[in-house]
């Protein structure tokens, strides 16, 4: 009786195991060539058709063999992404509007992480493409000569995000960092503002922060101003650190009057330093920064800042490499824009 039971609840398992295209494609009524596509390509055939085929596929519980389907087709249907961190503002909105857009394709979005870290990014970059994928999304353009003589040498696709210059070979898509910080720089003196520090972001392995800082410094420099060696401080991404590098600034004489922070956990921790040691903002001091997340908006003294259109960035770059692949022409680059969104940590210069 035992026995017999087994090989019953064995039966559907096999009956699986040997289910194929080919009798999705019988019992659908339809060509293997039509079940294909409607696996790959949904968008290329009728609502109706691709009903009856995911119907069937469901009642046989088939999932099709994806390394069969890249031998055939010679594409995994996944695109790989190395993002410098996975949870934090501009990177976490881009990496969800990716998704969404490769999904609506028809693509898998493979996520990895480098910290910041060249090599790790490097190691990262080669599992990617040892595992199939299609095409490379990557963050920035500056890279070890290893690294671009290892991407030179690939026969996919990749491009460059959160970064713009048109004068690099794979297609940018992103903000100009430099401009959007050289903007905010004129928001300021326009407040009357002459005495500026800055709280930047380590600009190792990453070109983005040597292009806000950058920024900061080419746009002082039309006004014929400059930032004390004293009040500029570079250090991680981390509201401590923010914390700690605001005294630091504020060491320099004269005190500053604005200071410019190189990303949003920056920003937000010089804040939040500055009411701990009673420096009033913005009465006191007006502090700005970079990248717009939730908390800058809910703190007590709301954070002005540059916002970047990151969904934009990481709709936009799924599509172009989408593109890329599917080999269609020309394919460009797209400057993403950003915006100075005003709030409650900036005000006019204090006459004392």
């Amino acid at each position: 009786m035992t026995r017999q039971n087994n090989q019953t609840a064995a039966t559907p398992q096999g009956a699986r195991k040997s289910t194929g295209l080919r009798q999705v494609a019988a019992i659908a009524g339809v060509s293997t060539a039509t079940v294909s596509r409607v696996l790959n390509n949904p968008h290329s055939v009728s609502e109706g058709l691709r009903t009856r085929v995911m119907m069937v596929i469901d009642q046989l519980g088939w999932v099709p063999n994806a390394a069969a389907r890249a031998l055939s087709s010679n594409r995994t249907g996944a695109v790989g992404a190395i993002f410098p961190t996975l949870g934090v503002g501009d990177f976490a909105r881009a990496i969800d509007a990716m998704q969404d857009a490769l999904s609506a394709r028809n693509y898998l979005l493979l996520l990895a992480r480098s910290r910041y870290d060249a090599d790790l990014e490097l190691v990262q970059a080669r599992k990617l493409v040892e595992r199939g994928v299609d095409g490379l999304i990557l963050v920035g353009r500056t890279r070890s000569a290893e690294y671009e003589q290892f991407l030179d040498r690939l026969s996919i696709p990749y491009l460059n995000a959160f970064v713009y210059d048109e004068a690099t070979p794979a297609p940018c898509v992103g903000p100009d960092n430099a401009r959007a910080m050289a903007e905010m720089v004129d928001y300021l003196v326009s407040l009357g503002h002459r005495r500026f520090g800055m709280i930047a972001q380590t600009t190792r392995n990453n070109d983005r922060a040597a292009a806000r800082r950058d920024g900061v410094r080419d746009a002082l420099a039309r006004y014929g101003l400059a930032i004390q060696p004293q009040a500029m401080a570079e250090g991680e991404w981390s509201i401590a650190e923010g914390r700690k590098l605001l005294r630091l600034t504020l060491e320099a004489t004269p005190r500053p009057t604005a200071i410019i922070c190189g990303n949003a956990l920056l920003a937000i921790g010089a804040v939040l330093e500055a009411a701990a040691i009673g420096v009033a903002v913005p009465e006191d001091l007006s502090i700005v920064g970079y990248d717009d997340t939730e908390m800058m908006s809910e703190l007590p003294t709301p954070v002005t800042t540059v916002r970047v259109a990151s969904e934009q960035v990481g709709q936009c770059a799924a599509d172009l490499i989408i593109d890329m692949l599917e080999g269609k022409s020309p394919v460009t680059g797209a400057r993403i824009p950003s915006e100075i969104v005003v709030r409650q940590t900036t005000g006019p210069v204090p006459h004392k």
